[in-house]
């Protein structure tokens, strides 16, 4: 390990390539450590230690639900801009565009 570094261990993930490489020299049976980049080395340090990846999360809602939300507030919009309320406006151009980076996430 590096300096300072003797108790505690860091996070793999926040660990640099050769920080994992001295941590998988380490481990005896893995073999072609200096050709795997950052990701292959955490994958084979947590699959020697037997630690399991947790599943991500699935989005909260469908993308029908969000292509929903976002109709409803391009209707909101187009009220407020009739009324001359830019900051409202503005504030809904920016939920809209936020929910529509969401929707590139989901599909």
């Amino acid at each position: 390990m590096t300096k300072g570094t003797e108790g505690a261990e860091k996070p793999l993930d926040k660990m640099t390539v050769k920080e994992l490489r001295e941590v998988a020299h380490t481990i005896t049976d893995l073999k072609g450590i200096h050709g795997m980049n950052k990701q292959d080395l955490i994958d084979a340090i947590k699959a020697h230690r037997g630690i399991k990846e947790a599943k991500p999360k699935k989005p909260s809602r469908s993308l029908r639900q969000i292509k929903q939300h976002i109709r409803e507030l391009k209707a909101l919009k187009r009220e407020t801009a009739a009324e001359k309320d830019r900051k409202k406006s503005g504030i809904l151009r920016r939920q809209i565009s936020r929910l529509k980076k969401k929707t590139r996430k989901v599909a």
